[in-house]
């Protein structure tokens, strides 16, 4: 069993933001391999969020990010399980982060659920007509991988976060479910300016 320093969990914890004896746990089962480790938390990460996922949203937060230029701002209601992780200064944070990303992303729908069926048919008229004359067996996969490609960049979950593109919002959101050890939900937002 590889011998596990404090270096090595205090840089996977900067890293993930994941607690102390996570990282730990993780490291010791990934057996001191940093990349494996990540992987590990991910995966737990994504389960904590599964089991979490039918509680209560008791508490929320909403923050506000005005552009500096005074052109673009944002509001958005970030939702949690208590007023204890809502007034905590790193949810806060996550909050403002998200509200950024709005900013300069410009998401139209938080989840693909919210995809209206208005929208959804509009463009589908578009991607129709780029897919005429394709063979009929593929033009169903072309369509449907232009719509995901599409809506990807306009549902705010699927988006990739602008301070780490590694992460896509929902990725975020999930670390912060491991990190707070509550169901975290982004519930509405509102875009302002160009």
């Amino acid at each position: 069993m590889a011998t596990i320093t404090s270096d090595q969990i205090k840089e996977l914890r900067e890293s993930t933001g994941v607690s102390v004896m996570q990282c730990k746990k993780a490291l010791e089962e990934a057996g001191g391999d940093m990349a494996k480790a990540v992987v590990i938390l991910k995966k737990k990460g994504a389960e904590a969020a599964a089991k979490k996922g039918d509680r209560t949203l008791a508490a929320s937060m909403i923050q506000a990010y005005i552009h500096a230029t005074g052109t673009v701002g944002t509001m958005v209601e970030l939702a949690c399980e208590t007023d204890f992780v809502a007034k905590n200064p790193e949810f806060k944070q996550l909050a403002y982060d998200i509200a950024m990303h709005i900013a300069a992303s410009k998401p139209e729908f938080v989840k693909k659920e919210d995809i209206t069926p208005e929208a959804q048919a509009v463009a589908e008229s578009v991607f129709e007509k780029e897919v005429e004359g394709k063979p009929a067996e593929m033009k169903a996969k072309i369509l449907e991988g232009k719509l995901a490609a599409y809506f990807g960049e306009r549902v705010l979950l699927d988006q990739p976060f602008i301070k780490n593109p590694e992460l896509t919002i929902a990725a975020l959101i999930s670390q912060a479910v491991q990190k707070f050890g509550e169901k975290i939900e982004i519930v509405r937002f509102v875009r302002f300016g160009a």
